[in-house]
């Protein structure tokens, strides 16, 4: 064989690899095609790594979890969803996926939501849909997975609706925590909606929106002293507060919505429905919770990291910074998001997972949980 014989056949052998890889893809032909895509890229392999999608029965239902992580030894982290009727397993594939390098992350489907509102009777499950049900069901998860992963300790992160049901929580069983997380922490939720509503005003004032200005000032005073705020109240407030960037920083709405097309958790029929919950879990809950006000504690007995957004409207970030100032606990800190309102699991992903690794983790580490 020649030298310019040999010296081809190289180049030729070489290149393959490089010839296949610039071949265009083909692109998904249906939803099931590309979520495939989406699994395949986010399945756990690690040797000791976890993966599970299972219903669990937990106050009387089964309850869908889904549990993900490198490391079964590594702390146990479980979000605690907004809402009511909101979860975030929708887009856990795009939202914590880098967590799960550091924890164990558990989405849970709360009663009234996702994949658990549809695997029971609405009607069936419809007196049990009061907060303290939510708590106790908060205490038999924690339990399970205590349990489940030989951990004393574990972390709760609660967002939003998810927020008060954790720091009840947290005021409970602070034994089992290594910290309770807040984010988007609700404490005085009548004061929140009364600067929601101020917001929401003055942006449409200065847009010079005339409807947004009609519409919010055909519901004054809004979330006065005392008074129940009508839910379409709530509704018509949040229209015109989401749309001026209370929800999400530089959108004019949540993004769930399209998260959810893609999640490998839900079927095609799952994905369509997963958030019929909401309506109906807001029909039990949201009225009653927006005259919550939690100002008055003072103390927990466990670490407290509170995580909130510079430009969250939807539960007002200014009023957690001020509860924050005021409650002791063992140790504490608190993040700022700066580009982020009321989804910073959305907003600011990569930021989400710096600080849970930097103030979080060390306080399991020193309790003796977390992979080498």
């Amino acid at each position: 064989m020649s030298r310019c014989t040999a010296f081809f056949l190289a180049v030729l052998i070489l290149s393959a690899p490089l010839l296949a890889w610039s071949a265009e893809p083909a692109p998904p032909k249906n939803r099931a095609e590309a979520v495939e895509v989406i699994r395949e890229l986010r399945r756990i392999v690690t040797p000791r790594g976890v993966e599970r999608y299972e219903m669990v029965p937990i106050g009387g239902i089964p309850q869908f979890m889904s549990i993900r992580g490198a490391d079964r030894a590594n702390p146990v982290l479980l979000i605690l969803h907004g809402g009511p009727g909101f979860p975030t397993s929708t887009m856990a594939w795009w939202g914590t996926r880098g967590l799960e390098e550091y924890f164990t992350v558990v989405h849970w489907d709360q009663r009234g939501s996702g994949k658990t509102h549809l695997a029971s009777d609405p009607e069936q499950v419809a007196p049990t849909m009061t907060p303290e049900r939510f708590v106790d069901d908060t205490e038999e998860v924690v339990a399970w997975l205590r349990d489940e992963f030989d951990q004393d300790k574990l972390f709760v992160l609660g967002t939003s609706w998810g927020s008060y049901v954790g720091l009840k929580f947290a005021l409970r069983r602070p034994e089992w925590l290594h910290a309770y997380i807040g984010m988007g922490q609700a404490i005085d939720i009548p004061e929140s909606e009364r600067r929601g509503y101020a917001f929401a005003l003055e942006a449409a004032r200065k847009a010079g929106n005339r409807q947004a200005v009609a519409d919010l000032e055909s519901i004054a005073p809004y979330a006065q002293s005392g008074g129940r705020i009508p839910l379409a109240d709530i509704a018509l407030e949040r229209k015109w507060s989401d749309h001026f960037g209370g929800v999400m920083a530089y959108r004019t709405g949540q993004i769930d919505g399209i998260a959810v097309r893609l999640s490998p958790e839900y079927s095609d029929e799952q994905a369509r429905r997963a958030y019929e919950g909401n309506v109906y879990s807001q029909d039990f809950l949201f009225s009653d919770i927006v005259g919550v006000d939690m100002s008055d504690v003072r103390r927990l007995e466990c670490p407290l990291i509170v995580l909130a957004g510079r430009h969250d409207r939807s539960v007002n970030s200014y009023v957690a910074r001020e509860w924050f100032e005021t409650v002791q606990a063992p140790a504490k800190h608190f993040e700022w998001f700066e580009h982020s309102a009321h989804e910073i699991i959305a907003e600011e992903p990569g930021k989400l997972l710096m600080t849970l690794v930097q103030h979080a983790r060390p306080l399991a580490e020193r309790s003796g949980d977390g992979a080498p």
